[in-house]
């Protein structure tokens, strides 16, 4: 995000409410994010999660220095993972690939959260928007916040490790190759990062991403159809 700003990209008062939707993001909803897989391995079975101190809202639980200035500076980062011991699933594969699938799927919730917001200000107030500086910045800001969600989600969906769609694509893999991937996933990590870096990913990433974007803002504009 800061990269564009200093490209040339972003306004100065768009690069500032961008900052405010990342703050959100960092405080609020990748705590959520992570929140939702240890609530899930919890109900699954995996009962040391308890003590792991993660079963909580609390930001400070789960921030990641170094995945929050990521996302402050390419617009993809990420929080402390859940320690998640799989051993105490009944089904380790599958109860595994669940947990991973609720992270994404966090965002998703978060990003429809912004959008009714959105399409409630639009409907019942357009004039905030049409007539007032300030309503302009608040539609800035739930379009960033509902953008970052949404690309946070699809970026995770990525069956690469160590994303949350690795584990659930390990679901339909035979174990050896589940173990292939462990095996090389450092070398895995740094090959999706040299992606990012060079932006060889960008282009199919924001097209699934405003897609989906798209959707979410026409689903969740349907109730407010019937006034």
């Amino acid at each position: 995000m800061l990269m564009s700003l200093i490209r040339g990209n972003l306004t100065f008062a768009s690069a500032l409410i961008e900052i405010l939707a990342i703050l959100v993001i960092v405080f609020l909803i990748l705590p959520f994010h992570e929140w939702a897989h240890a609530y899930t391995a919890l109900k699954l079975g995996d009962t040391s999660i308890k003590y792991r101190g993660r079963l909580t809202l609390n930001p400070l639980a789960h921030i990641d220095p170094f995945g929050a200035l990521a996302l402050l500076l390419f617009g993809i980062g990420w929080a402390k993972p859940v320690p998640v011991d799989p051993r105490n699933f009944k089904k380790p594969k599958l109860y595994m690939g669940i947990t991973a699938l609720m992270g994404p799927v966090a965002n998703i919730v978060a990003a429809m959260a912004g959008c009714l917001i959105l399409n409630g200000i639009v409907k019942f107030a357009p004039e905030f928007i049409a007539l007032n500086q300030v309503g302009v910045y608040v539609y800035e800001f739930f379009v960033f916040y509902i953008y970052i969600n949404v690309s946070l989600a699809i970026f995770n969906f990525l069956p690469i490790p160590p994303l949350d769609g690795s584990k659930i694509l390990f679901i339909f893999l035979p174990d050896k190759w589940v173990a292939l991937f462990y095996r090389y996933e450092q070398f895995i990590a740094i090959g999706l990062l040299v992606l990012l870096w060079t932006g060889i990913l960008s282009t199919p990433l924001n097209f699934l991403t405003q897609n989906l974007m798209n959707g979410l803002y026409w689903f969740t504009g349907l109730p407010f159809k019937l006034f």
